[in-house]
């Protein structure tokens, strides 16, 4: 369990700055589109393209930093009126439901990235499956994290979060 927290804690740390660096890329990629288009008269035919590129990428990696850290959407007050074994089971419920979650996603999205590798993005010159493979390293950053937290309830630990 040691190997795999560390490992995560890691991977988790580096999904979130990579969210962020794409967050504030999108700022700047929209940012310089107004200027070059209000004040230069000329917007880039990129900018559209690569914000969404970005776009997916903080979704993504965003997501699965969530997972780890437990960020996300939860029932905790409707989950903390059932006995302990049944948190326990809801718990581990969740954990798989999630894992499966995290491998469609993968699935799915190198499924779709492969279907259109040969096609182009028009403004970008780049595959079309850069869209997806965000998507397929988020899902598996998900099942990793997924596993960490069902080996943790499992000992009756607790994941500590990336950002404590």
């Amino acid at each position: 369990m040691q190997w795999l927290t560390w490992l995560n804690a890691r991977l988790s740390r580096w999904a979130m700055y990579l969210a962020v660096a794409c967050l504030m890329g999108i700022v700047g990629v929209v940012f310089g589109s107004v200027i070059w288009r209000y004040v230069l008269n000329d917007a880039p035919a990129w900018s559209e393209q690569v914000a969404l590129l970005l776009v997916i990428n903080v979704a993504m990696f965003g997501a699965a930093a969530g997972v780890r850290d437990e960020g996300h959407i939860g029932m905790e007050s409707l989950i903390g009126l059932l006995p302990a074994n049944l948190q326990f089971w809801v718990g581990n419920v969740v954990g798989v439901i999630t894992i499966v979650f995290g491998a469609f996603l993968c699935w799915g999205c190198w499924t779709m990235a492969m279907s259109v590798w040969p096609n182009l993005i028009p403004t970008l010159n780049i595959s079309e499956a850069w869209r997806y493979l965000p998507c397929v390293v988020a899902g598996v950053l998900i099942i990793l994290f997924s596993i960490e937290h069902l080996i943790a309830m499992a000992a009756h630990n607790e994941v500590v979060p990336s950002w404590h």
